[in-house]
């Protein structure tokens, strides 16, 4: 087995050394940095220090383009593009070699200089056209721009020029080989590169029935590439350009490894870092070493949205009021509002990890906290799962 370079097998001791001088750097120039809305933090003297920074959400950057436009006095290098996002979020991009890291994933999939690429990702406004563009020339394949939309045209193209690489949302491959079978015109993909949306079991089975590996990576407009698939198939293998923390939804406090909570990224691209940048997905850090070889920590993949605000009797209520609630007492260890119905009116529970003697000090921290009234449930320590929710919503509206 062949790697993409030297840093995916290096030991984590060299790892987090080198990932901590690049941060320390960063935060160093992100302090002198004229005109910059980020406060000077600092260093850190090890990787546990990276906690006690704030963490940046994507509301905070948008505000800040909107003040100081078009990147809200970020610090930004050497870029060659300005891409838009929905928000509208500004991102700037290079093309120097591997600017977004895709070259590592493409490589991990087999995609080299033999391979034509049929990058169907968008390049009208968007960086992700680019992004995969950029990290197919970093592994010397050749790239038709196909962008979206006009599948025959896609499918006379791939028949044309021989495409044996597919770049783009997962579904969307499926709709140019049913076409090219409804056409009769023979393709010959062999392996799928996808990002952008879900990737299901029975999907990723179509494509290998028809001789095609399918795998995918988790990437951001902000950030580029996070993590990718490997030939292991067990979880997303971290990017060696990013460190990665799962905290608690609404927090920037560190969980375990293996339970799920929001994904937090800090990016040591020189040109546009982004320290401790709150993505809003969630995931898990998984235990131990992929068998790939790949030394690098994993995450299970995307395991759904870290924003669980729920309305609840007009209210709103935030994953961070939820840690403010648990804050308040420090033998609570954890915490979970649920909302159902009683009849037509709202209703909400508050289960609490905590002392059952503390109940009505429970009850009162609720109502400064989280501004509703709420029956309180104690349970053991222990006893709430650990899936990253801290607002279910049981709530049935058609029944």
């Amino acid at each position: 087995m062949t790697y993409f370079d030297a840093l995916e097998t290096r030991s984590s001791d060299e790892r987090q050394a080198a990932q901590l001088g690049q941060l320390n750097d960063i935060l160093r120039r992100l302090s002198s940095h004229e005109g910059s809305c980020l406060p000077d933090v600092g260093t850190v003297a090890d990787m546990s220090g990276l906690a006690t920074l704030p963490v940046l959400r994507k509301s905070e950057l948008s505000g800040w383009q909107k003040d100081t436009p078009p990147f809200g006095g970020m610090l930004v290098g050497d870029i060659q593009h300005v891409f838009q996002s929905p928000g509208p979020i500004y991102e700037p991009g290079g093309v120097s070699h591997d600017w977004w890291r895709f070259g590592r994933y493409l490589h991990a999939l087999g995609i080299g200089a033999d391979d034509i690429v049929q990058n169907c990702f968008g390049y009208h406004l968007t960086p992700a056209g680019m992004m995969f563009e950029n990290g197919a020339r970093a592994v010397g394949a050749k790239v038709l721009p196909a962008g979206t939309g006009q599948t025959e045209l896609q499918v006379q193209a791939a028949a044309a020029i021989a495409t044996t690489a597919y770049a783009g949302t997962p579904d969307y491959l499926k709709v140019i080989l049913e076409k090219a079978d409804e056409l009769g015109v023979p393709l010959k993909f062999d392996k799928a590169a996808v990002s952008g949306g879900a990737l299901f079991p029975q999907l990723r089975s179509y494509y290998e029935d028809r001789g095609i590996t399918c795998r995918q990576c988790y990437a951001t407009a902000d950030l580029g590439h996070v993590a990718y698939e490997t030939p292991a198939m067990e979880g997303m293998v971290i990017d060696e350009g990013v460190i990665v923390e799962i905290v608690t939804p609404g927090t920037g406090d560190p969980l375990p490894v293996g339970e799920v909570g929001e994904v937090v990224v800090t990016s040591l691209n020189p040109d546009y870092p982004l320290v401790r940048f709150a993505t809003g997905d969630m995931s898990a850090m998984m235990p131990g070493q992929s068998p790939c070889g790949r030394t690098n920590m994993r995450i299970k993949g995307w395991m759904g949205r870290a924003d669980q605000t729920t309305k609840i009797k007009g209210m709103f209520v935030r994953p961070e009021q939820v840690a403010a609630l648990v804050a308040k007492h420090p033998e609570v260890t954890r915490a979970r509002v649920v909302a159902t119905r009683n009849g037509d009116q709202d209703a909400m529970t508050v289960r609490i990890e905590g002392e059952e003697a503390a109940q009505d000090a429970y009850a009162a921290s609720i109502v400064d906290v989280l501004k509703l009234k709420a029956t309180v449930e104690v349970v053991a320590a222990g006893s709430l799962p650990t899936d990253g929710v801290l607002i279910e919503d049981q709530r049935n509206y058609d029944a």
